[in-house]
């Protein structure tokens, strides 16, 4: 375990009692796990009662994952535990935000992607050339999926590149 890690862990036990303090309850702290891949910052896992965090985003921008990101994915797990599946960025989540943590309510993060972002290939359709990732390139070369264009509704098309 890395000291940022380590420092993001005690950040998520400092959300969890701050917050069981404000609301009157007793949440246990959450499984953590460093394992995100990808432009995802952090993600909560309701039913497992767990936060996954993306290390390389985490090693680029560990003031934000600190101030923004832990108390946004504590926020998720809290509002699930209060009032059960609502809307990921609803008025509970706000709410929980804004008045338990005094974070503003972002629902995404700014953070540059440019290190995490893989490769791509490009496809056509009628009006435009869209990357598609490595995943999706594979998935229509294995014929296993066909994507189409939300504009003008053509199939994309491998351009070769």
């Amino acid at each position: 375990m890395t000291e940022l890690q380590y420092r993001i862990i005690k950040a998520v036990a400092s959300c969890v009692e701050y917050a069981n303090s404000a609301l009157g309850t007793s949440h246990p702290l959450p499984d953590i796990h460093f394992d995100i891949r990808g432009k995802t910052a952090g993600m909560a896992l309701l039913n497992r009662w767990t936060l996954r965090f993306n290390p390389v985003l985490l090693r680029e921008n560990p003031e934000a994952f600190l101030s923004e990101v832990v108390p946004h994915e504590v926020s998720h797990l809290l509002v699930y535990a209060a009032f059960g599946k609502v809307r990921p960025h609803g008025k509970e989540w706000q709410a929980m935000m804004t008045k338990v943590f005094k974070v503003p309510a972002s629902t995404t993060h700014s953070f540059d992607v440019a290190s995490v972002t893989g490769k791509t290939f490009s496809y056509r359709c009628e009006c435009d050339e869209i990357p598609l990732t490595i995943r999706r390139h594979n998935k229509v070369q294995r014929q296993q999926a066909t994507y189409v264009c939300r504009r003008c509704q053509q199939a994309l098309v491998w351009t070769g590149q």
